[in-house]
Order: C-alpha cells, then sequence, then structure tokens
C-alpha cells in the first residue's frame, strides 16, 4: 500500500502545479550559482516533506487508537469507502471545509508567513518556504492523510506521508526550474485520470480490510494478537 503513497504524490503534483507551482518558482534561489541552488531547492523540498511526516505522524496516531481496540481491519474499509465518497463530493465541499472558521484561519496565517519567508534570503528561507508549503490545502494530501490513518501506526504514518512528499519531488522541482511548463490541456487531462487511480485506490483498502486470505494484499487477521505465557515453578 506504501506505493500508493508515491503514486498519490506524483498524479498530486501535476494536479496541484497549477497552485504550488508559482510558489515553487518564486523562491529567492541563486540562478547563477547552480550548485547552490540545488541546495535551496533540496531545503525547500526537505521542508514540505518534513510537514507531511509531521502530518502522517499525528494521522497516524489517530488510526493507532483504533487498531488497539481491535478495528484496524473496519479502519481500512472506512478509509476506502471515504475515498471513493470524496470522489463524488462537489469542488464547493473542500472550499467550504477550508473556509470554516479555525481551517480557515490557519490556511491564512500559513499563507502569510508563506509570503513573508519567500521576500527573505536568508539560510533558513527555503526550508520554511517548503515546511508552510506542505501544510497548504490539497485534495490529494487529504486522500494520502487517509492512507496514513488506514495504517494505525504512528511511524508508517509519517512513512506513507514522506513517500508522498517525494512523490512530488520531480514535478516541483520542474516548476522550480522551469515554470509553469505544463499545458492546461494536459493538466486537465491528468486531473481527470485522478479519480480513476483514487477509486482503485480506495477499493484496495477495502479489499485490505476484508481479509481474505490474500498473501500482503489482504491478511487474513491484520490486528495483532496478545498471548498470554505461563511460566511454572
Amino acid at each position: 500500500m506504501f506505493v500508493s503513497a508515491l503514486i498519490f504524490g506524483l498524479l498530486g503534483s501535476f494536479h496541484c502545479i497549477g497552485m504550488c507551482g508559482p510558489i515553487a518558482f518564486l523562491l529567492p534561489v541563486d540562478r547563477e550559482n547552480s550548485l547552490r541552488k540545488i541546495g535551496q531547492v533540496s531545503l525547500y523540498h526537505i521542508g514540505r516533506i518534513f510537514s507531511y511526516a509531521i502530518i502522517g505522524l499525528l494521522f497516524g496516531i489517530i488510526g493507532k487508537s483504533f487498531s488497539l481496540f481491535g478495528l484496524q481491519q473496519q479502519l481500512s474499509i472506512a478509509v476506502g469507502i471515504l475515498m471513493i465518497l470524496v470522489i463524488f463530493l462537489p469542488y464547493k465541499t473542500f472550499n467550504k471545509i477550508n473556509g470554516s472558521g479555525p481551517i480557515y484561519r490557519f490556511i491564512s496565517k500559513v499563507k502569510s508567513g508563506l509570503g513573508q519567508s519567500l521576500k527573505k534570503k536568508t539560510p533558513d528561507t527555503f526550508f520554511t518556504a517548503g515546511f508552510l508549503n506542505g501544510f497548504l490545502p490539497c485534495g490529494l494530501v487529504y486522500m494520502a492523510v487517509f492512507g496514513a490513518v488506514a495504517s494505525a501506526n504512528a511511524i508508517e504514518g509519517s512513512f506513507y506521508m514522506v513517500l508522498f512528499g517525494l512523490g512530488t519531488v520531480p514535478m516541483m522541482t520542474a516548476a522550480v526550474y522551469l515554470g509553469n511548463f505544463i499545458s492546461a490541456r494536459a493538466r486537465k487531462k491528468i486531473t481527470k485520470a485522478v479519480p480513476v487511480f483514487v477509486v482503485i485506490i480506495g477499493l484496495l483498502f477495502i479489499i485490505r480490510g476484508m481479509g481474505l486470505g490474500i498473501p500482503y494484499l489482504s491478511p487474513v487477521e491484520m490486528t495483532p494478537k496478545i498471548t498470554a505465557v505461563q511460566s511454572c515453578h
């Protein structure tokens, strides 16, 4: 299932390059020193991936709480169903969620901090910009978060989101060097393919939770058993 995180990241970078691409292109990188530029872009990516790792850690802990009650398989099924249902939600629904009180205030602070960091040219600028960029709202990030929850483990949830972040690196790097190089027509075609992939991943999560006895894909028992060992004295 970790492969799905990488693909989410790759497709997400195509889908979201219209929003995050300009941010990457506006990074105050040194355009005369190639080696320094590579280092600055790398710090930007490290910052983004670090924020994703934190998000994955937090939501992995939430998933772990379900696992402690023996609900890991049910959680996997629920996450798969949610992924599929979200695909059919109107886009306006996400705008309403992002526009709600606490979330709107949080996003506003992130955008404000990101804007201020892009004006600076200090050593921490690129890491900070990447870190804040990672908290901007994105539909594919939400899907990856579902995957982190389904992992039912803080470390695995964090790792899932790290893989998601790594999947975004190629396109976001291209955005820094080339700007908005993908035509609107190409992005539109890729955007149409994203829901199909999400539905497939959602179905895989459902199958995973059903315990069909398929090695690696749908294990019979996902919840660890606790056994008591009695010793004779």
